[in-house]
């Protein structure tokens, strides 16, 4: 490997992103077929990567993604989604294998620079004080002190995530919904002007309704594409991952059991996943919805 290439391998050891800028123009008219096989290596890869929790083993996983891809990942409750977020944040150590993010092994790598190339909207995401609103967007720029543009990319953040009517309030007084387009701003935040990051969600639209789950799911497949950031969002609505994912992963009992691309193809094997039938209804432009059924015929009412 040249000297111009070892660089590079470990770019992400050298944030800011205008660093890494420089550095990729240097590559580009110094070594210009080593930067066409850097570009096209995974932002993210999990080599055998699992986690070891009390009484059960999460993984191996092999996967991988680039930039720009769109990973929905789905399976029952307690199937071991969450966890694999957490191994692929960094945010929980793979005792076995490992996870790779931009080349640079996430466990050896500082909380600030993981920061500026990954956000993550967990799960739970409750803020435990009365912090106006345009803080808690704020603190996903806590990596990029001192930060000069903070304050109107904390204002951008929050009109992109439908949110900017916030501006201003107590975030311990808003409804759950808009609580949760705060929290979306906040991760909007923290990659704003970063390019070919990766976005990570654990069931972002729990508990919305209808209405505003499509509203702010597209707002944030919109954020992504426009930043070439890959986006892997752990979904219970099939619908979604289907209409609006380019590949499923499909987890069950710690383990990957599927990696397919979205479609009605992924159909079969998502009742096998859930242990349900899906009936495919055609709508309009080719596309379809898959109705869930039960797979037994339904309980009869006890009679009185």
């Amino acid at each position: 490997m040249n000297g111009t290439l070892a660089k590079a391998s470990h770019w992400a050891e050298r944030l800011p992103p205008e660093t890494l800028a420089c550095e990729r123009l240097a590559i580009d008219h110094d070594d210009e077929a080593p930067a066409k096989a850097l570009a096209s290596a995974p932002l993210l890869h999990l080599q055998r990567a699992a986690a070891h929790l009390p009484g059960r083993c999460i993984g191996p996983f092999d996967l991988s993604l680039r930039p720009g891809e769109r990973i929905s990942v789905l399976g029952p409750s307690g199937a071991g989604k969450s966890t694999l977020v957490k191994l692929m944040a960094g945010e929980r150590k793979a005792h076995e294998g490992a996870v790779l993010l931009g080349g640079v092994d996430v466990a050896r790598a500082p909380a600030r620079d993981l920061a500026h190339l990954r956000a993550v909207l967990p799960q739970q995401h409750a803020v435990a004080f009365g912090m106006p609103v345009e803080l808690v967007v704020s603190l996903g720029r806590l990596a990029r002190e001192p930060d000069p543009g903070q304050a109107a990319i904390v204002a951008a953040a929050l009109a992109a995530a439908h949110a900017a009517h916030l501006h201003g309030r107590r975030f311990d007084t808003l409804s759950g919904g808009e609580q949760a387009r705060v929290q979306l701003a906040r991760v909007m935040a923290q990659l704003w002007e970063a390019r070919e990051g990766l976005v990570l969600v654990d069931e972002p639209l729990a508990a919305l309704d209808p209405g505003l789950q499509f509203e702010l799911l597209g707002a944030l497949i919109r954020y992504a594409n426009e930043r070439a950031h890959a986006l892997v969002a752990v979904l219970h609505d099939v619908n979604q991952a289907l209409s609006h994912f380019d590949r499923l992963w499909l987890v069950n009992e710690g383990r990957l059991v599927a990696d397919i691309p979205s479609g009605r193809a992924a159909v079969p094997h998502l009742s096998t996943l859930f242990g349900i039938e899906f009936e495919c209804i055609g709508r309009p432009g080719g596309r379809f919805a898959a109705l869930a059924c039960p797979k037994a015929a339904p309980l009869r009412e006890a009679s009185a």
